[in-house]
């Protein structure tokens, strides 16, 4: 729930959260109210009460369930990192301090603004009816289907508003001091023309060449760096449902068949257009006032009965529902369910320019003129003769999936000696790769699966050859794999690396030698020598690095630039070194367009460092604490 809101976490977090909190809000837990719970080892205290580890593992298991129904093909294993589970439990304390500060400050939402919240939600603005009520089966449908009740739902939208309120009241008022603003840009937006003079090390590299005990000696310093990881040659095999699909032929007397039992999906949707012209009267008004409504209803139809080109302007005149009135009355097409059931039954009844006689309605009575048809057709079976053996092939296949799925376990488990077995039975693939204990970088499929890596690097798998057990390393996607040849982590010899150590050294001491003509020049600059020569003058900024290195614009920018000219060395490790002369410092002009621009965001990052440096106070008020057991338990688990 405060999720929805919550856009400034961690990085990889952030990701995480673009995708998933605009549904958070709809498809959220069912409340809070567990806060106070007894049960289980304390995993935080926030205000004297605790975070039990019964609270943390089933709100990250919530977690990790809208993460996978967002992300379906990212490995299962990520969601249970030690790094997702800190921020699942950082999440539950600011939570738990927000709303200790959201009722220590008492604040209230009232019923309208929790309307307006409900109908910001885009699931639920797409359940209003055309004269603007809630389709309120549509929305019980929805909430149920996620475990909710409308109540528990509503609850956790106004607790929500509520803890909004806590920090939208800080960052809301922040207001950057201008001069502060102004110093921060100008550090972005600041020009500062140099000459830059260039030492490549490559230049130096051609005549270095390293003797047999320099390269020994580098190898012997720098082992780590020539340290080869443990990796293991497997065998694998995979069942997948994909590939039983296209495997499947279903006949065409099938396909004749599926067509005609399921003909109502193959029919287009009736759709009916209808005006009308509304008279209000709400179900439990007074039976009076119902009556004086349903007569002046039985009038009007008296008047546009008589004179049917009327219809539009007396609905403009008369009509209730103030958005199809400006219409003439007008209500688009509409499908079966759209409607209330009279005035569904009603325009379902009648023939294209019929009017109706007065239909009543929990909104009042109805006059209703249907304007047109269309649907109904059924679609010929040629023009959805694909999508229904793509379909009967998908069935096919996910019942033979789900047969052979059993046998592809059992037989990896039973027979663990060898896949042989799964290839003669189910006619797998036997695929061969070599891999280490995480995914390599760019690995699909089942070389991409944690937990499968997992498996293959499992004692009993490494020592004794045996199969790994049926691990699912995607949707209806099993794989098992036995370890062919298994090579721990080791130094390579020098003899193995020769080409690599020669190169590196080769680029230490070509930096090394450049450093050193680099350094020499500049001393002979700054003691008064010709700076003839020089390439032209060129304006750096951080917002403007014209291809230089990083380390050159730190440089350059971090410079007391009180007393101009200036020299500068600037050693760019093994691209070499860089001689500058800065000759001048151009600030942002105060009318500048860059300024304008960046101003609101300043203003962003302004508040939302207010925000954040609050709600660290109110942990500290609060006695936020996370035990430092519990993070450790959690990351020795994994």
């Amino acid at each position: 729930m405060f999720d929805f809101v919550r856009n400034h976490s961690r990085i990889m977090f952030l990701v995480i959260v673009l995708l998933i909190f605009p549904s958070f809000v709809f498809f959220g837990v069912q409340g809070y109210t567990d806060f106070n719970s007894a049960g289980g080892a304390a995993v935080a205290k926030v205000d004297g009460q605790k975070i039990t580890q019964a609270e943390w593992d089933a709100a990250h298991r919530r977690q990790a369930e809208q993460m996978r129904r967002q992300m379906p093909t990212l490995d299962a294993a990520f969601f249970d990192s030690p790094e997702i589970k800190r921020e699942t439990l950082e999440t539950l304390v600011r939570e738990r301090v927000l709303m200790n500060a959201a009722q220590r400050a008492h604040f209230a939402v009232s019923d309208e603004r929790v309307q307006r919240e409900l109908m910001s939600i885009p699931q639920l603005a797409a359940l209003r009816r055309p004269d603007g009520s809630m389709d309120l089966d549509a929305y019980k449908a929805l909430i149920a289907a996620q475990g909710l009740t409308p109540q528990g739902f509503e609850a956790n939208v106004r607790q929500d508003i509520s803890l909004r309120q806590v920090l939208g009241g800080v960052s809301g008022s922040a207001t950057p001091a201008t001069a502060a603003g102004r110093t921060a840009l100008d550090a972005l937006l600041q020009q500062r023309e140099v000459q830059v003079l260039r030492f490549d090390a490559k230049e130096q590299a051609a005549a270095i060449n390293p003797t047999e005990a320099e390269l020994q000696a580098y190898h012997k310093a720098n082992e780590a760096q020539f340290r080869s990881p443990e990796q293991a040659t497997i065998e694998y095999v995979v069942l997948d449902l994909v590939a039983l699909a296209a495997g499947v032929t279903v006949p065409e007397d099938d396909l004749r068949k599926y067509y005609a039992e399921n003909a109502a999906r193959y029919t287009v949707a009736e759709e009916r257009r209808a005006s009308h012209v509304l008279i209000g009267a709400a179900k439990d008004a007074p039976a009076a006032e119902r009556a004086q409504a349903k007569a002046k209803a039985e009038a009007l139809l008296a008047e546009v009965r008589k004179n049917p080109a009327s219809f539009a302007e007396v609905a403009k005149k008369h009509s209730s529902d103030t958005g199809s009135a400006e219409r003439g009355g007008d209500l688009d097409f509409f499908a079966r369910g759209a409607m209330v059931k009279p005035f569904e039954d009603a325009a379902y009844a009648m023939k294209p320019g019929e009017i109706s006689n007065v239909v009543e309605s929990d909104f009042g009575y109805h006059i209703i003129r249907l304007e047109a048809v269309r649907g109904g057709d059924k679609k010929p079976f040629e023009s959805v003769r694909a999508e229904i053996e793509a379909e009967v092939r998908k069935q096919l296949a996910q019942r033979k999936y789900a047969e052979s799925a059993e046998q592809f376990t059992n037989t990896a488990y039973e027979q663990a000696d060898s896949l042989q077995p799964l290839v003669d039975k189910l006619g797998v693939k036997k695929q061969t790769a070599v891999v280490q204990r995480t995914p390599a970088a760019g690995a699909t499929g089942p070389l991409a699966s944690l937990k499968l890596l997992q498996a293959v690097f499992a004692n009993d798998t490494l020592t004794n050859k045996r199969n790994t057990e049926a691990v699912e390393v995607g949707p209806s996607q099993l794989a098992v794999a036995r370890v062919v040849q298994h090579q721990p982590a080791r130094v390579q010899a020098l003899a193995e690396v020769q080409a690599l150590v020669r190169q590196r050294v080769v680029a230490a001491q070509a930096a090394a030698a450049t450093r050193k003509a680099g350094e020499a020049r500049l001393a002979a600059l700054r003691g008064g020598a010709d700076a003839t020569g020089l390439p032209a003058p060129t304006l750096l900024s951080r917002a403007s690095a014209q291809s230089e290195p990083g380390a050159l614009i730190d440089a350059v920018l971090r410079a007391d630039a009180t007393k101009l000219p200036q020299w500068l060395g600037v050693d760019l490790g093994e691209a070499g070194y860089a001689v500058v002369r800065l000759t001048a410092v151009k600030p942002p002009a105060a009318d500048a367009p860059e300024l304008a621009q960046l101003q609101p965001r300043y203003a962003q990052a302004w508040a939302a460092a207010e925000a954040q440096a609050y709600y660290e106070s109110l942990k500290t008020r609060f006695k936020a604490k996370i035990e430092p057991a519990a993070l450790a338990a959690s990351a020795a688990v994994n």
